[in-house]
């Protein structure tokens, strides 16, 4: 087998990183640069552990895109960052990503240093991480492809061709990553194997997510939404037995969603990915045998206080 392409979830790395190293790791400015740091050190595992012929930190050029937001306005309501005056500057309730201040700064500290690497980033505007993920995954039929994320909810792009697309899910930091593909989704969700991805954007639509701003199906937890899709093979399946009054849906849950009929309807454009935006490559996304630019990487690790975790970068890079 080829060796595979590694898509990085940035944000959720970073987000990470920045919450399991303390703040006391500073540059000898004070900035704290503990994310930095653990993005480098995560990064050179991937490298290291993964050995990814490829790879591409994908990013966020739009955390709460308006198509989502149209659709279901309590989509990530809860995370909004509202200004002082309660509007911004356009009189319009805040829009911003509520990050903490002292991550925000490191942000472009980390995108200058995978730049001095040689390492690819991309981006689409409108859109977020997910679909840039979704978009890639979708486009390769060459190697095999490995989501590295914090999130559950790109579990739906696994797959067994035309490469295979497992997840490498890193809740709970890299040395208890989980590698999930479809038999393990499977598994671990009680969807049929054979459309674990597609299963468990369905299983996720019914059974909702607090942390992004989808209520769900009021009354349907995981388990029952994951025997539901197995039992009907599909939501759109689900939701037309339930309004045809099949026997085979408990009277209850055939209650349920009806009622949540307005929800289902735009909930899983909500939560699926997308697999066509216009994605912007940096560059090159082979991963580079040397740094394109070593002597930037040595100023930056000098200039931010990067210490081991820049050269522990260099070093897995293949040489």
């Amino acid at each position: 087998m080829t060796a595979p392409l590694a898509l990085l979830d940035a944000a959720s790395l970073y987000f990470r990183s920045f919450h399991a190293l303390p703040e006391s790791l500073t540059a000898p400015d004070g900035t704290p640069v503990n994310a930095v740091r653990g993005f480098a050190d995560t990064v050179a595992r991937i490298l290291v552990d993964r050995r990814p012929g490829r790879l591409v930190a994908c990013l966020d050029a739009d955390w709460r895109p308006q198509f989502r937001v149209d659709l279901l306005p309590s989509y990530k309501a809860h995370r909004v960052a509202a200004p002082e005056n309660g509007t911004d500057s356009a009189g319009d309730p805040g829009t911003a990503e509520e990050v903490p201040d002292t991550l925000t700064p490191q942000v472009p500290i980390i995108l200058e240093l995978l730049e001095a690497v040689g390492l690819a980033t991309a981006e689409a505007e409108g859109f977020e991480a997910d679909d840039v993920i979704g978009t890639l995954t979708a486009r390769e039929g060459t190697d095999p492809v490995e989501v590295i994320t914090g999130d559950r909810d790109l579990f739906q792009l696994v797959r067994t061709e035309p490469t295979p697309a497992s997840v490498i899910y890193v809740g709970r930091g890299w040395a208890k990553a989980e590698v999930l593909g479809p038999a393990e989704i499977a598994e671990k969700y009680g969807v049929p194997q054979e459309l674990a991805g597609p299963g468990y954007a369905d299983m996720s639509v019914l059974r909702g997510d607090p942390s992004d701003g989808l209520p769900g199906v009021a009354g349907i937890g995981e388990k029952t939404a994951a025997k539901l899709i197995t039992q009907f093979g599909s939501l759109d399946a689900l939701v037309k037995a339930a309004a045809d009054g099949s026997a085979e849906l408990p009277a209850k849950a055939r209650t349920r969603i009806l009622e949540a009929a307005d929800y289902l309807l735009v909930a899983p454009r909500v939560v699926g990915v997308v697999r066509d935006a216009a994605v912007r490559m940096s560059g090159d996304d082979r991963v580079p045998r040397t740094a394109a630019d070593p002597d930037r990487v040595a100023e930056l690790a000098q200039r931010w206080n990067l210490g081991r975790s820049a050269e522990r970068l260099l070093a897995a890079l293949p040489g």
